[in-house]
């Protein structure tokens, strides 16, 4: 990620109590950061008496009990998650189920979110579903758990006392003007997207591993050339039936890159928690995040043959998942959607079925130069990044305490 200036950082923290971090001038207390006071009783009430695992006398960020790195770590999964939640809204609003649970939830979290859903927009969703006929379903729950997530992680910050995270200033950028979509701020970009599809052959490989330093080609090497959106900027992108089924299949890939993600991204920050019951958080959030990679592994593989050159964008891209010779080999073939054994902790040991990557160091700051190379951040504030780069140290900086 580039290198920018820390003056005006974003990073918004909502204890007014903490005096450990430089903070943004106008703080907000956690339930006044548009979170629907049901969903913090909630979240409270799971957490009365749940808290044995936080010993006295440990080195705390404030009474809670929390050490300064499980906090630190505990954040940096709270933004990376709001940031997921604001990702996947945008696919909802327009290819999810269109009932109003993640609507509902979404408003009460994010100050000024419709409650109400949108309608979708049933050409881009017929597209999407050429890939499953349950696709709709599929990105309707995956935006509802990442939504849960992001509010669960700020609770239990917020009910030990540490400080919660907010993104809600940096809703800045422009919603797509397709039919079906909210007209919105948005924290991420999905229209000019340079998506890696390493992950593809990644899970493949029985000779490789990304925690050795390996390197994996794109199961759709056009697609990590130049930009290409994975939603309809405007209805005008969906009246070319070829240019919309090639969106959607850019969509596809997307659902894996983004989770892969979160699959590594859990078990190697659970390496560097302290206390039981925050690894136990992680590790069942973490489990879920593995089963939306895996629902997206197996979807992507169905993508209809398209291309299409994108003026706007002024790139081209080409799906050849059923058609391509490659597809056929054992590196790229389309129905090896679990892992294939591979080399783990030492190449002297047998290979195992396993998550790649999980070395934990520079996960946080690994994972956030990931997303900015997708261009997910493209048009966001030099603020914004400097606050993801805080969030991004201070987890990385984290270690298991004695």
């Amino acid at each position: 990620m580039k290198e920018v200036s820390q003056q005006g950082s974003g990073f918004v923290l909502t204890n007014p109590e903490s005096r450990d971090r430089k903070t943004a001038s106008n703080r907000r207390s956690f339930l006044k950061k548009g979170m629907a006071a049901g969903a913090m009783t909630v979240g409270a009430g799971l957490l009365v008496g749940s808290s044995s695992a936080l010993a006295k006398g440990d080195k705390s960020e404030t009474n809670g009990g929390l050490t300064k790195g499980d906090a630190a770590i505990l954040r940096f999964l709270a933004a990376a998650e709001i940031l997921e939640s604001d990702l996947w809204l945008q696919y909802q609003e327009l290819a999810g189920i269109q009932d109003n649970e993640v609507s509902t939830l979404a408003s009460q979290l994010i100050p000024g979110y419709p409650s109400q859903p949108t309608g979708g927009n049933s050409l881009y969703t017929a597209a999407v579903s050429q890939l499953d006929t349950d696709m709709a379903q599929y990105i309707h729950d995956n935006t509802e758990d990442e939504l849960t997530h992001e509010v669960f992680i700020n609770a239990y910050l917020a009910s030990k006392g540490a400080d919660t995270v907010s993104l809600d200033q940096f809703r800045t950028l422009p919603s797509s003007k397709a039919t079906g979509a909210n007209n919105f701020g948005r924290l991420t970009n999905l229209t000019q997207l340079t998506v890696d599809t390493g992950w593809w052959t990644r899970y493949r490989s029985r000779t490789q591993n990304p925690d050795f330093g390996d390197t994996f080609p794109p199961a759709i090497p056009t697609l990590a050339v130049n930009q290409h959106t994975a939603i309809p900027r405007t209805d005008g992108d969906t009246s070319n039936s070829t240019q919309l089924q090639t969106i959607a299949n850019t969509a596809g890939f997307h659902f894996g890159t983004i989770e892969q993600g979160g699959s590594s991204l859990y078990p190697q920050l659970a390496q560097r928690v302290t206390h039981t019951e925050v690894l136990r958080i992680l590790l069942s959030i973490g489990g879920t995040e593995i089963t939306h990679f895996q629902t997206w592994h197996d979807k992507a593989g169905n993508a209809p043959d398209s291309s299409f050159f994108d003026p706007v964008n002024k790139s081209n891209v080409v799906f050849d998942v059923q058609s391509a010779a490659r597809f056929g080999t054992e590196d790229l073939k389309t129905n090896l959607i679990m892992p294939e054994p591979t080399i783990f902790l030492s190449k002297n040991f047998p290979a195992v079925s396993i998550i790649r990557p999980t070395e934990t160091k520079n996960a946080a700051m690994g994972a956030v130069n990931a997303l900015t190379a997708d261009g997910l951040f493209i048009g966001q504030s030099p603020a914004f990044f400097a606050m993801l780069h805080d969030l991004a140290s201070e987890a990385d900086a984290a270690r298991r305490e004695e």
